[in-house]
């Protein structure tokens, strides 16, 4: 075997080979068992007891499944090969059954890691000479008829020929050129010898007419069932006597194992695929560029969230009974944004996320801003973003399946149930860590870094179309909102982007094309924003980034962002044609007084507000007078207000509140009698059902409000009076909803351990085990059938042992029950015994505790005197 084809792991002596998994985790350092736990969490939830059961654990056919569906490509190639290899395999077995007769080098160089990762996930136990793939595996990625191999191979010649009649056995053996033998199990062997022999398979394959091999060659890369006739060719009749094909059932033949791996040149995969695909750059731009661009989307990103609550500010749409928003509320939220509707549905879903919005909890129930959504507002504008970027970064909620349909067939909704998908924050993690994986300013091209995903977490089995697969659309819709919400810029990641993440400084690039952009301009140092925390390069993203590291990583990312967005303007640019421009974005009393004043026309890099009647009245109605909004244009324009703003505001003022709406149910008051002669005499009015009271008062049917908006679709300025006759100021109400916080993430399992509690749980297992293969004493009259079962004596004993070892200081094995009835084996050390309570040091828990003696099953003394 070639330098390049040793594995990593040193093979145990013969004597010392581990008979079972649990002996093979027992050998295994803490830094060895803290890999298999922070790969496989739910091995510790809850901590089991011994290695004993954590190798049953690691063996379950859910955990197993978890495990398996976790490693990447090559990694289960080899567990596949495993699977179809014989048990227990040599190295050498499974290095033929990978790289081929040929040995390729790329693939033999790279099983080594593959059987590192399995063995340290305690997939694959054993020696390198006696390689076992756990049993439940084996199961799993065995061939059967009803479960084909991903590898296309059969059963073997044995599993094959197991419901054959003796003399049908024989009979294949002498056509296949072997001298008979007495039983059927030394034929099988005889006959699983030949076809395993490269030489003799060479001279029988020979020996076989072109068109039967052809046959051959239709089976050997799977399927490897066929069908036949119940009298067949003569070219399959060949290979029947040969035992080349072997029956299962009536009409159905299957190509052995062992002659389809001949066939192959050894190998179980057409296809090995031992290194991962690399990323590609599709293109490339100055670093300097791409933050810009995606600090413009960041700044685009809070605007849209603003304008989303601030258009849900006095009550957003109803509740579905279901949960969620209805077609047609999404549909009039995509109008009010001016974006399509799943572009909406993702800005909904952020907010969401967030925190920053919540169902009220009335019983109309309607959604609305939360009062974080207050706080949030007070924030700079970095950090509003990286709030935006942390809470999408972490959840579970996905807004690319609104519109699609669940397994019962129903619509899923945005805010609605249904949409948690577990895998989403990973597939973001590891979409954005691809990117930072590239150099500074390259995007990246999307089939390679899709190939690149779904080598590192392949489905088993037959793979279904990749639009049908989910973490492919998760990568999509990604690499769509990262770009939507200013983590990328151009497709690529930005500064404040691999901040986020946590990421390292890329590199610029390689060789002469590192100083040149697409741009056509050159990209140096001074295009670059400063890194002010730099983690070692290929650290990539931690395992587990804690939350002090998370929180660190969001404020670095603002730090970097905000250099970047535009600084919010105190003026605006008044025009002739009664329109305001906002050439950037407003402080927030100039934004929120200009949106009462005026209507929004178009929205971008510049804000084009327009002055109406209805949009002055607006601002009278909320109490203004026409010298307040005179004196607040002239104090915020940079040009002198024009002449025709001024007498608009002036008209609208001179007419508003001239008519006073109120309850009667409803009237109009009005000093001037020729105007109400003017409403009554306006067909307009006939729906309000107008009759006159008095010369200056007149009733109506309808309600004060619907009165009130009845005038001024007519042209009037009416104003609405309280029982006193004072004049109604109406401001708009800002609706909230009682605290609420952000929606929890559905993790993906259970949770993958940190330090503190990885160290606790091999501590408490480690300890437990020793309880449990602590050497004991046996008495001379004990049963020899109730080795490893709980030790049972008399209490007068019990008491008895425990004073004495108090006395000698040793190390005693009890049984112990505890309150809720469970059962536990424990090792301590005895220091006090004393109204019906003994006090240990207990070796199994690793600290002193008190133990009432009458819940000690028994007591038995160990053949050392420390465990």
């Amino acid at each position: 075997m070639s330098t390049e084809e040793q594995p990593t792991t040193e093979s145990a002596p013969a004597g010392n080979a581990p008979r079972s998994l649990a002996e093979a985790l027992r050998a295994r350092d803490d830094a060895s068992l803290s890999a298999l736990l922070r790969a496989r969490p739910d091995l510790i939830t809850p901590v089991p007891t011994d290695l004993t059961q954590l190798a049953t654990r690691a063996g379950t056919r859910a955990s197993v499944v978890r495990a398996l569906e976790r490693l990447d490509r090559f990694a289960l190639q080899t567990a596949e090969a495993l699977a179809v290899a014989p048990e227990p395999a040599a190295y050498g077995d499974l290095l033929g059954l990978m790289a081929g007769d040929d040995r390729d080098p790329v693939t033999a160089g790279a099983l080594p890691r593959a059987l590192g990762t399995l063995r340290e996930q305690a997939l694959v136990w054993g020696g390198d000479d006696r390689l076992r793939l756990v049993r439940t595996a084996r199961e799993l990625l065995a061939p059967s008829a009803q479960h084909p191999s991903p590898t296309g191979l059969g059963p073997t010649v044995a599993e094959a020929t197991a419901g054959m009649s003796p003399g049908r056995i024989q009979e294949i053996v002498t056509a296949a050129g072997l001298a008979t033998t007495h039983d059927s199990v030394s034929a099988v062997a005889a006959l699983t010898e030949l076809f395993t022999d490269r030489g003799r398979m060479s001279a029988l394959l020979d020996e076989v007419p072109a068109d039967s091999l052809e046959v051959l060659s239709r089976l050997v890369w799977g399927p490897p069932y066929g069908q036949v006739t119940a009298d067949p060719a003569p070219r399959l009749r060949l290979l029947l006597d040969r035992g080349l094909l072997l029956p299962t059932a009536p009409g159905t033949v299957v190509l052995p194992r062992e002659v389809a791996l001949h066939l192959r040149a050894g190998r179980a995969h057409r296809e090995t695929r031992p290194l991962p695909p690399a990323v590609e750059a599709a293109a490339t731009h100055r670093p300097s560029m791409v933050d810009a661009t995606a600090a413009g989307q960041a700044y685009t990103a809070l605007a849209t969230v603003e304008e989303l609550l601030k258009d849900w500010d006095e009550g957003g749409p109803a509740v579905l009974r279901a949960g969620g928003l209805s077609v047609r509320d999404l549909k009039r939220t995509a109008v009010a944004l001016d974006v399509p509707e799943p572009v909406a549905a993702f800005w909904v879903e952020l907010a969401y996320a967030a925190g920053l919005l919540a169902s009220d909890g009335d019983p109309d129930e309607r959604y609305a801003a939360t009062p974080a959504y207050d706080e949030w507002l007070e924030l700079p504008a970095a950090e509003r973003w990286a709030r935006l970027a942390t809470a999408w970064l972490a959840a579970t909620r996905t807004a690319g399946l609104v519109g699609g349909r669940d397994a019962k067939d129903r619509t899923l909704s945005a805010l609605g149930p249904g949409l948690d998908r577990s895998a989403a924050p990973e597939v973001r993690q590891r979409v954005l860590a691809l990117l930072g994986t590239l150099p500074e300013g390259a995007s990246p091209d999307a089939g390679s870094l899709l190939a690149r995903l779904q080598w590192e977490r392949p489905l088993r089995g037959a793979r279904p179309a990749a639009d049908d697969d989910l973490r492919t659309r998760l990568a999509r819709w990604t690499l769509s909102e990262a770009e939507s919400l200013g983590v990328t810029g151009r497709g690529a990641l930005s500064s404040h982007g691999r901040a986020l993440l946590g990421l390292p400084a890329a590199d610029s690039g390689d060789g002469g094309d590192a100083g040149h952009s697409e741009d056509g301009e050159p990209s140096g140092p001074g295009d670059r924003l400063p890194v002010h925390r730099r983690r070692p390069a290929g650290a990539g993203v931690p395992a587990v980034r804690t939350a002090a590291e998370r929180a660190a990583d969001a404020e670095l990312a603002a730090r970097l962002l905000a250099p970047l967005l535009p600084e919010p303007l105190d003026h605006v640019l008044l025009q002739a044609d009664l329109t305001a421009v906002a050439p950037g974005p407003l402080r927030r009393p100039l934004a929120d007084m200009l949106g009462v004043l005026a209507d929004v026309e178009s929205k971008g890099g510049a804000t084009v507000y327009r002055f109406t009647p209805g949009s002055v009245r607006r601002a009278l109605d909320a109490g203004r007078a026409a010298s307040d909004l005179h004196a607040f244009l002239a104090e915020h324009s940079r040009t002198p207000v024009p002449q025709p703003l001024a007498y608009l505001i002036d008209d609208v003022a001179r007419r508003h509140g001239h008519l006073r709406i109120g309850a009667a149910s409803a009237y109009v008051r009005c000093d001037d009698d020729a105007l109400l002669n003017e409403i009554l005499a306006d067909k307009r009015s006939a729906g309000l059902r107008l009759r006159r009271l008095a010369p200056t008062v007149l009733a109506a049917q309808a309600d004060p409000a619907a009165l009130l908006e009845g005038l001024r679709a007519m042209g009037f300025a009416p104003a609405a009076e309280s029982a006193e006759g004072d004049v109604l100021i109406t401001r708009a109400h800002a609706r909230r909803t009682p605290p609420r916080s952000a929606p929890e993430p559905v993790p993906e399992g259970p949770p993958v351990p940190d330090a503190t509690l990885l160290g606790a749980a091999i501590r408490a297992v480690r300890a437990g085990d020793l309880a449990s293969t602590a050497p004991r004493r046996t008495p001379a009259d004990a049963d020899p059938g109730a080795a490893g079962e709980l030790p049972r004596t008399s209490a007068a004993e019990t008491l008895a042992t425990m004073q004495a070892a108090v006395l000698t200081g040793e190390s005693l094995w009890i049984g112990y029950v505890n309150a809720e009835g469970a059962a536990s084996q424990r090792v301590i050390a005895p220091v006090r015994v004393e109204g019906g309570f003994v006090t240990a040091y207990d070796h199994t828990a690793d600290e002193v505790r008190t133990y009432p003696l009458h819940r000690v099953t028994g007591v038995a003394e160990l053949a050392d005197e420390r465990p």
